[in-house]
């Protein structure tokens, strides 16, 4: 477990950052696709709540095209939308924690993004010593 500890060069503490950040970015996916198929949920929800409740509806099983009735397939949609919505209240956890450790590893190793750093650069002229991190070139990805 000492590769745990302490990384044993720059390349390799740089591969796990790298990797936390990719974690961090398949999370924000993850949620956004959830969160989009809980407002279909909704729309769905609130468009047969109101008709008829012996009246047939179709719902898709499986890839499979079922006829039902509203009053059969309306508890189903429910329970499937408050089964994503408790999903995505655990994906926000998790992104929360992610979140604070790659916060906690950022400050351990001393890492700054080049955009962050440039900013901070003008912002303030402040003397760092002889302090030394790893310095990360800005992601390329679009959610962060």
């Amino acid at each position: 477990m000492a590769s745990l500890r302490e990384p044993p060069n720059e390349q390799a503490i740089l591969n796990i950052y790298e990797s936390m950040r990719s974690e961090l970015s398949q999370i924000y996916s993850n949620l956004t696709d959830l969160e989009m198929q809980v407002s279909e949920h909704s729309l769905v929800v609130n468009a047969i709540q109101p008709l008829d409740q012996s009246r047939k509806c179709f719902r898709m099983i499986g890839g499979v095209l079922v006829e039902r009735t509203i009053k059969e397939v309306l508890p189903a949609v429910h329970r499937n939308k408050e089964g994503l919505e408790e999903v995505v209240r655990k994906l926000y956890e998790t992104l929360e924690k992610k979140k604070k450790d790659m916060t906690e590893f950022e400050g351990k190793y001393k890492i700054r993004l080049r955009k962050q750093d440039e900013s901070k650069e003008e912002g303030s002229n402040k003397k760092e010593g002889n302090a030394q991190g790893v310095l990360v070139g800005a992601a390329v990805s679009a959610s962060q």
